[in-house]
Order: C-alpha cells, then structure tokens, then sequence
C-alpha cells in the first residue's frame, strides 16, 4: 500500500477526536474517505469541513451509522462501494467511555461499552471483509493502554478493550494469509472529545489526534513484507503531579 492515491478508507465514529484527524491525514495523502457518525448532521457536517481543507485528489463523505448494529455495518460499505467503486482500508474507530466501580456500574452501561468498543469492531471487519480480501487492503483498530493495563472503575472499559486488542490480534493471525494486513494502535493519554472533554491549551503534553492520523499513515506506507501488528503509544513527557 505504498502508493495510497486512489485508495478509499471508511472510519467509524469519524466526526471529531482521533477519527477525524485520521481523515484529515488520509485525506492530505490522497485517499478518499467515508466518515461515519451517529447523526446524519454531524457526518455531513464533518465531511463537509474535511472537504473544505482536503485534497484535490480525494474528497470525504459522511454517513450515519450506529457500529452497534451490523445491518448498519453492512449497509453502510454497500454505500462506500457504491460511491468509491472500491474499499482498501477500515478504521474501527467508534467508542465509549464508561467508569465506575462494579458497585455501581449498570448493565445498561456495561452493555452500551462492550456493544460499541468491541463488537462494533466486529461488526465493522465483518461487514467489510470481502472487500479488503479483494482488495489485499488494511483493517486497523483503534484500542488503548486500557487494553493491556487495568485500573479501578474501569470494568467496563478495560473489559472492552482487553477484547479488542485480542480480537485484532486473532484476526490478524486469521486475515494474513489473504494479504490483508491487521494493526490495532493502543494510545494513551489523547487530546480529544472523548468522554466529554474538550481539548484545551493544557492538554499539550497529550498525545494530538495528528499523531495518530502520521502514525496510520506510517502503517499504510510500510512495506508489505512487514507488519507491526500492536502499537503501544504513550505521551512523551506526562506533567508531573
């Protein structure tokens, strides 16, 4: 995938955050792109403002979806094709963040945490994975730190993203002999909107969303051969207490 104009990517939860500055590099890169959303306004929206600063080259559609269902999965890569003609990269993207003790975590939050971080990443590559067999393409999940290191009132999350890094790791295994590449990144602390923050001037030492967006770009660009199959990324210099 060292020549990446004309190729076509879809990621999930693309509106704002990781998702969107991902596309934003995608985009600088000549690589069209699909951004989804929960709301048909914010997908259109963000689309909308990726394509005011894009590239010539390649151009950004938003769609809504909800990764929670795979009907919407399938739907939404018919509409990728559709459009495209093609799909070379999936970026399961979407999530949520829910935190606290097992003492007052509800199911419903439980089952929202694990039915987006997880089997929405699921649904997403199942949806999706004739088209990157096809074309010999690229699926990277997006995971954490909270993937391999555990902390109180962090059940739910950490459960979800324990899962996922496993399930990239296996599909990984499942998807080479197809000459589709499998990557899952594992950041930890990252200025974004997720949880309801809002990136703020004291969130520089953070890990930037276009971090993520050069390290993505770093992937599709590496020679086939080699396959960097989990990516631990951490804040260079976290502020001292």
């Amino acid at each position: 995938m060292i020549n990446l104009k004309s190729k076509v990517a879809l990621i999930t939860g693309g509106t704002k955050g990781i998702g969107y500055s991902v596309a934003e590099s995608l985009l600088a890169e000549g690589i069209s792109v699909a951004i989804t959303g929960r709301t048909e306004e914010a997908a259109h929206r963000a689309a909308k403002s990726l394509n005011t600063n894009g590239n010539d080259s390649a151009r950004a559609i938003g769609l809504a979806s909800d990764v929670r269902s795979f009907e919407s999965q399938i739907e939404i890569v018919k509409s990728v094709v559709e459009e495209f003609g093609q799909l070379d990269i999936v970026i399961a993207n979407a999530g949520v963040g829910h935190f606290a003790s097992i003492v007052d975590l509800s199911v419903e939050k439980w089952q929202e945490t694990i039915d987006t971080n997880l089997t929405g990443a699921f649904y997403s590559l199942k949806a999706s994975v004739d088209e990157l067999i096809k074309n010999k393409g690229y699926y990277i999940s997006i995971s954490s730190l909270a993937g391999t290191n555990f902390f109180a009132s962090g059940a739910a999350y950490n459960a979800s993203k324990f899962g996922l890094t496993g399930f990239s790791q296996a599909v990984m295994l499942d998807l080479r002999k197809h000459g589709v590449k499998v990557s899952t990144i594992m950041p930890g602390s990252v200025s974004t909107y997720f949880n309801g923050n809002v990136p703020k001037e004291s969130d520089a030492w953070k890990i930037q969303g276009e971090d993520i967006g050069d390290l993505v770009l770093g992937l599709l660009k590496m020679n086939e051969r080699t396959l960097p199959s989990k990516i631990e990324v951490r804040p260079t210099m976290p502020p001292s207490n």
